[in-house]
């Protein structure tokens, strides 16, 4: 029997800029993405009859039922697309917390278009499979792509490469509720037109990666959802916001920020210890410490 195995990272929205609603309905965005060294691990095999797909969740998060289930949705496109049948079983290592901005299923969605081509004999070629991830998911391409860290525009679509951050420990403190994406764009478009204002514009590209290679204290970046949670400071989710953000500055983070539209907070720091020691601090919210990563190629076994 033949099995791949996939690790499907995890990801951090270091600087995000919401353009306006477009007619299609996305937004442009200019983002700067860091894949990390943490994330889901899924293991595929042709199993079970053709045209069956069987999706087994292992992890503490409540599982997706299968017509939602990004993973389902990427294999039927791949059949859609190459007339693919055999039947797969798909066991899934879940730790990317749902709802968390850290774009699980994206990446999820990812590694499951790259091992069901390999299953079937490598039928589609890496453009095909950018544009069927494309179509399941703005964050998709930039899993696809496999690289530590990009600058990332369209709505998702456009992806380039760039050095990720050198020396840098993450702690990532999820509060325990997640954060939808659509809503979140949807509060976010009424936000903006009860002020009567759209995005600004946010620092340049090449502003913003040069930045990147430099000391996070000098940091440009800003996520144009955290303005609109912490409207009020009173209620969640921006009073939870602003407390795990406060907490992190005062343990010592010198970059502290909002993954995605939420509901994953992070803090930079330059050293392992003060990052250790502030998600020990947090470690009742979902804290741990990690670095940036790259996603290796499928395995084969």
């Amino acid at each position: 029997m033949r099995t791949i195995r996939v690790e499907a990272p995890a990801k951090l929205n270091i600087h995000l800029a919401v353009g306006i609603s477009r007619p299609d309905g996305y937004h442009d965005l200019e983002s700067i993405f860091i894949a990390l060294d943490f994330g889901d691990t899924l293991r595929f095999e042709l199993a079970g009859k053709d045209g069956e797909t069987g999706v087994v969740m292992r992890g503490e998060f409540e599982p997706v039922p299968p017509e939602e289930n990004i993973i389902c949705r990427a294999v039927s496109l791949f059949r859609e697309q190459t007339g693919f049948s055999s039947g797969i079983r798909v066991l899934v290592e879940k730790r990317i917390p749902p709802g968390g901005g850290m774009g699980g299923g994206s990446s999820d969605a990812a590694a499951t278009l790259g091992a069901v081509n390999a299953l079937a004999g490598g039928p589609v070629n890496r453009t095909t499979l950018a544009a069927m991830g494309a179509a399941l998911g703005s964050d998709v391409p930039f899993f696809l792509e496999q690289t530590p860290a990009a600058w990332v525009s369209g709505r998702g679509e456009r992806i380039r490469p760039i050095p990720a951050p050198a020396s840098c420990y993450f702690t990532l403190v999820n509060p325990g509720f997640s954060s939808g994406t659509a809503a979140a764009f949807r509060l976010l478009d009424e936000f903006r037109g009860d002020a009567g204002v759209v995005g600004k514009p946010g620092p340049h590209e090449t502003e913003c990666v040069n930045a990147l290679a430099g000391n996070p204290r000098d940091w440009p970046f800003a996520n144009d959802f955290l303005p609109l949670f912490l409207r009020d400071s009173t209620a969640a989710p921006g009073a939870v916001y602003r407390d795990i953000l406060a907490q992190l500055r005062d343990l010592g983070a010198v970059f502290a920020g909002l993954s995605g539209s939420g509901s994953t907070c992070f803090g930079v720091f330059p050293a392992r210890e003060p990052a250790e020691t502030a998600a020990a601090a947090l470690s009742r919210r979902w804290a741990l410490v990690k670095t940036a990563g790259i996603q290796p190629e499928p395995s084969t076994t």
